[in-house]
């Protein structure tokens, strides 16, 4: 039988790609096309304004926003599907991300500091320090993920598909990071400020910390399968348009993508992340309202999704955020997943609570998944190992509490 593509084919020969996609999909395709048209204009005239730290901002950020919606990369449900059903190929994907960052980070720190036992950290990396209020933001932040369903960066693109949790999620993320301004001196001038920034390749060399990183994340790979069961694949399907722009993609692939995208945001702008913009605002307005301390000990000077509050109206990481809730409404629209919803109680409860703890983790922990987790761990920061660590244990440990005492539910199919 001759399928539908086929049958396209032969009826439009020699048509280019975009028209025969919007042939495919209407006008969902037509109106998605024209934003990210829309955002390459923008793009452009920022480009030529001078403003190219936030013209490439805008890039990466709508291309980041379609690889996560695209992969539905996100930590934590990619880390429930292997604890729920033996899932492994989220998590896997995740792994392939640090992997390919931690390449792509070691060649280009290999060519701006050739010697890393110098004791000099390479520029603007997030490479933060190592103490007790590393992990308990990293195990604040595991909760958060686990109670609202998802991390910072995924509700960032869930907006973009109208997930009626996402929205009190963030407005709880910034909550909990005017919470975590008000504990910050106390944490800085108990623990922070003696803490020992660690980045490894000082101590182990290029070869050596690639290696042992590479070594430990196959390691991890290989734990996972241990537990991974066979799992129903998506059905196959011939028509390859829809395997580009309606089924998910496979996780290894979402995960190559955001370590090359991690490598050249860092090479030309600055390492991913996306909390920076929030956190900033929330301390604008706090201090605005005068609940924020004026000073805050010591925190414009570390590294990481730092809040620090500007004159202009978008920072490079506005912009990235932006750029990713839009392109990731474009990719939704398309495959026709926008499917915007009235929030339930509980969904409201949970994304403020869980937006609390997730707020209030990554204004601690100088970042989230993303910044101190992933850009991290690709930079060679042992942070970023320890926070990623206490993340996962802290998502493990709220799921089992959670659905025992009947506070969390298991999603059904």
């Amino acid at each position: 039988m001759t399928t539908t593509l086929q049958k396209t084919e032969r009826e439009t020969p020699g048509a280019s790609p975009a028209s025969f996609a919007l042939s495919r999909f209407g006008w969902r395709g037509a109106v998605s096309a024209a934003l990210l048209v829309a955002l390459l204009f923008v793009a452009y005239a920022l480009h030529g304004a001078g403003q190219a730290g936030l013209s490439l901002s805008l890039i990466f950020g709508a291309a980041f926003g379609i690889v996560l919606q695209r992969s539905r990369f996100c930590f934590f449900c990619n880390f429930r599907e292997w604890y729920d059903d033996g899932d492994a190929r989220g998590l896997i994907g995740i792994i392939v991300a640090l992997a390919v960052g931690v390449v792509g980070y070691t060649v280009v720190f290999g060519s701006w500091l050739p010697d890393a036992s110098t004791g000099r950290l390479p520029p603007d990396a997030f490479i933060g320090p190592v103490s007790y209020v590393l992990v308990l933001a990293g195990l604040a932040f595991g909760a958060g993920m686990a109670i609202s369903g998802s991390c910072v960066s995924a509700h960032l693109y869930r907006l973009g598909e109208g997930s009626p949790t996402s929205p009190f999620a963030l407005i709880g993320t910034v909550v909990g990071f005017i919470l975590g301004f008000l504990s910050w001196n106390t944490l800085y001038l108990g623990a922070v400020a003696e803490a020992p920034s660690v980045w490894l390749p000082r101590w182990l060399g290029y070869a050596g910390a690639l290696l042992a990183a590479l070594v430990v994340l196959a390691a991890v790979a290989w734990l996972l399968s241990l537990r991974a069961r066979n799992t129903v694949s998506s059905p196959a399907h011939d028509d390859q348009w829809r395997k580009i722009f309606v089924e998910r993609w496979p996780a290894w692939i979402g995960g190559a993508i955001v370590g090359v995208l991690g490598t050249a945001a860092y090479l030309r702008v600055g390492p991913l992340g996306v909390t920076a913009e929030i956190g900033g605002r929330a301390r604008q307005a706090g201090t605005a309202l005068g609940i924020v301390p004026q000073r805050l000990e010591g925190l414009d000077t570390l590294r990481g999704c730092i809040t620090v509050v500007r004159d202009a109206l978008l920072s490079n990481n506005g912009v990235f955020i932006i750029a990713l809730v839009v392109a990731a409404f474009a990719a939704a629209f398309t495959a026709g997943q926008f499917k915007p919803s009235w929030p339930s109680g509980g969904q409201i409860t949970r994304g403020l609570t869980g937006g609390v703890l997730l707020g209030w983790g990554a204004m601690t922990g100088l970042g989230c998944t993303v910044g101190t987790f992933l850009s991290g761990v690709s930079a060679g920061a042992l942070s970023g190992w320890i926070f990623g660590a206490a993340i996962f244990a802290s998502v493990a440990a709220t799921l089992f509490v959670g659905r025992r005492v009947g506070l969390l539910s298991k999603p059904t199919a």
